[in-house]
């Protein structure tokens, strides 16, 4: 299956806290997009690898993802190795992305910005046709997406473009919530963490209304890019006539 948009992520639950609206937008589009976490997230104070990846798939049936997969490379040690490359480089291979979406590479989380840049590493490595790659015993073609995007985490940064998701951020919330372990649960018994206060989703959403209303909508979700981008002004124009 040939996917639209392809988004890698750290631990289960990074892709919908960053760009959940985003996903389920482009889903409403009939546009095919994939979550590929790199971890199971089984370092984390909360829940086990188990619950957070059934709470990863429920999170994927919300967002209607195409493809929600998860490369188990170790929690805590995402290092930028031939196998933990060559794991990225046979998923972008085998999905042939248009897009790809990453952390951004500056963030709180080390995790984040070792993964950050093994998607970048990736990105280059899967279209040089010297490095051989295989998807079920079967050989695999080079190939290169056309962009490379980041996604904000903790850290903020001077967005390249934001989406509107005034349309989409309740199914957000809703893909967020899915991950009752991770977050603020009053009956919980296990440790408080940085994401489990319950001021912490209430920061995602107050993020969600400043960069919404930074381009004049209700919600938007923001977004790097290390390249320029083209700006389609005629068509723009034209969308703008027939609305």
């Amino acid at each position: 299956m040939n996917l639209d948009v392809l988004v890698f992520a750290a631990h289960p639950d990074d892709a919908e806290l960053a760009m959940g609206g985003t996903i389920a937008k482009l889903g409403k589009n009939n546009l095919k997009v994939g979550i590929i976490d790199l971890t199971r997230g089984e370092l984390g104070t909360r829940g086990t690898a188990e619950t957070r990846q059934r709470e990863a798939f429920n999170a994927a049936l919300v967002l209607k993802t195409s493809v929600r997969e998860n490369l188990e490379v170790p929690d805590g040690d995402i290092k930028n190795s031939k196998e933990n490359l060559m794991k990225v480089v046979i998923a972008i291979r085998k999905y042939k992305p248009k897009i790809v979406f990453a952390p951004y590479f500056n963030d709180r989380h080390p995790d984040h910005i070792d993964a950050s840049h093994l998607i970048k590493r990736a990105m280059f490595s899967t279209g040089l046709n010297k490095i051989k790659t295989f998807d079920k015993e079967v050989p695999q073609n080079h190939y290169r997406p056309e962009k490379l995007f980041y996604y904000m985490q903790t850290y903020t940064f001077e967005p390249t473009f934001i989406v509107d998701i005034s349309d989409t951020f309740d199914l957000k919330m809703k893909a967020v919530e899915c991950y009752g372990t991770q977050f603020h649960n009053p009956k919980s018994k296990e440790p408080e963490t940085f994401i489990s206060k319950p001021e912490f989703l209430n920061y995602i959403k107050s993020r969600a209304e400043f960069f919404g209303f930074s381009i004049g909508k209700i919600y938007g979700e923001p977004f790097y890019c290390e390249e320029k981008i083209e700006f389609d002004l005629v068509n723009s124009l034209r969308k703008d006539q027939l609305n």
